[in-house]
């Protein structure tokens, strides 16, 4: 099935007049005529139920006819891309800490993969020292970075969205049946809190004048093992909201903080550095979905 002859076969397929499908591709009837028989022949099926002045498509034809347009569509939309060099491959490699503000980043990712599928992707999980080492490295092309951090030297985008803190525990912990958490709630519990937000001092205003009555025993870098403690009543956990399971069956609830800490989202990248095809189609199409939400809002 020659591309020139499926659109021989659409043009037909729409007019249903040979004559007119003729003239609309500049051939002469009979040699549309030719054409079409040929690719019969050559399919071993009727197309068209032919009669005087009007054609009908067969089951056949009408299955054809969506397929050829899918083939011809692809066939329009690489030789754009080879004209244009707009060929999409290689690795798109993004750092950054566990966050919901991840589903925007992991949704155009998806999106590139689907309409590029050469294109690996590799997402790796850390805190803001681990993705920035890896940005500066050139190991990473971007970092999604939580909180108010230091984002001097980088080119940076902030995220809509905004995590908010709060606490973990278990579903028959007395905590459980609060709205909300204040610092004298948590006085002498066992706390296991945040690499990140420990080494940057994130609550020591919300704690306040409770500060040296709050019993933090350890720090988690990624949170799933750090809800294994909390499972295992050894700790509550102060942690980020969306991250946890807390389903019926999880026996796990998320507590918010009061007053409220949220965190906002960042994603860097290098200064003066140009980015690979695949980086700069991902931070495109990241902006346009941004974008897309603040005309909907």
């Amino acid at each position: 099935m020659e591309l020139r002859v499926l659109n021989y076969f659409l043009a037909t397929a729409q007019e249903l007049n040979m004559t007119r499908a003729a003239e609309k591709l500049l051939v002469s009837q009979p040699a549309l005529s030719r054409q079409i028989a040929d690719l019969e022949d050559e399919l071993g099926v009727k197309l068209f139920i032919r009669k005087p002045r009007q054609l009908t498509l067969t089951p056949a034809g009408q299955y054809l006819q969506e397929q050829a347009k899918e083939i011809l569509t692809l066939s329009e939309k690489t030789k754009r891309n080879l004209q244009s060099t707009a060929i999409i491959s290689g690795d798109l490699t993004i750092a950054g800490g566990e966050s919901i503000a991840m589903q925007r980043i992991v949704n155009v990712m998806s999106n590139i993969v689907q309409d590029y599928p050469t294109v690996k992707i590799h997402i790796l999980s850390g805190d803001y020292q681990f993705a920035e080492k890896r940005l500066n490295t050139g190991t990473v092309d971007f970092a999604v970075i939580i909180g108010n951090l230091p984002l001097n030297g980088y080119a940076s985008m902030q995220l809509p969205e905004k995590d908010s803190w709060g606490i973990l525990a278990t579903t028959d912990d007395p905590l459980a049946k609060k709205e909300y958490i204040t610092p004298s709630d948590i006085v002498n519990r066992p706390i296991i809190n945040s690499q990140q937000a420990e080494s940057y001092g994130i609550f020591d205003n919300w704690f306040g004048n409770y500060k040296e009555q709050i019993n933090i025993i350890g720090t988690y870098n990624l949170s799933y093992n750090g809800t294994l403690l909390v499972k295992n009543h050894a700790a509550i956990m102060l942690t980020l909201d969306k991250l946890a399971n807390t389903s019926a069956e999880s026996g796990l609830v998320f507590i918010p903080l009061k007053p409220a800490i949220y965190q906002p989202l960042n994603i860097i990248w290098k200064k003066e550095t140009t980015l690979s095809p695949v980086a700069q189609l991902f931070l495109d199409r990241l902006k346009a979905s941004i974008m897309d939400d603040v005309k909907f809002d």
